[in-house]
């Protein structure tokens, strides 16, 4: 759907088109972003604290560097199942209007934690140098989580207007 099209149907600012929406709420991939973000979250939560205790005291390296793998993986994971969500629901496999910024900084994302990757692969960096650039990685983490989460809140606060104005018009 074009611009000038949604803009005449539904105004400019909103996320979802009927249509859109529809899609959304039925395909697979919304409830598996549902479960899988949830899920990233406290991976990093763990993660974090492993990074934080090994910069600290110096031990746990092991497992502060497995925590950050899994934690990219799992990035990975909703990256790419993400994208076949947007794919599904807007017909762009990224960087749909409405996702659009929050795409643009998931590749900062991406590209922080592919660089965590590469160094420990080729020893780039030496483990404390890695695990600041995970600090850096998980920094971008937070500020797209929250990018996500008032994308998230606006679209039920969308959806909640749309419902209040289909009561108040007898829909």
């Amino acid at each position: 759907m074009n611009q000038q099209r949604r803009t005449e149907e539904h105004g400019s600012h909103t996320l979802y088109t009927p249509a859109e929406r529809r899609r959304r709420d039925a395909s697979r991939w919304t409830l598996v972003q549902g479960v899988l973000a949830p899920v990233q979250f406290v991976v990093f939560l763990v993660s974090l604290g492993l990074v934080l205790r090994y910069l600290g005291t110096g031990t746990g390296l092991g497992a502060a560097t497995l925590s950050v793998v899994a934690k990219t993986l799992v990035l990975y994971t909703i990256m790419v199942t993400g994208s076949i969500w947007e794919k599904e629901v807007f017909g762009r496999w990224l960087f749909a209007r409405p996702f659009f910024w929050e795409d643009v900084f998931s590749m900062l994302v991406l590209a922080l934690h592919t660089a965590y990757l590469a160094s420990l692969l080729t020893g780039w960096l030496e483990p404390r140098q890695q695990m600041y650039l995970a600090l850096a990685a998980y920094a971008t983490y937070l500020i797209n989580a929250a990018q996500f989460l008032l994308k998230l809140r606006a679209a039920r606060l969308e959806r909640t207007g749309a419902m209040a104005g289909e009561l108040v018009l007898g829909k």
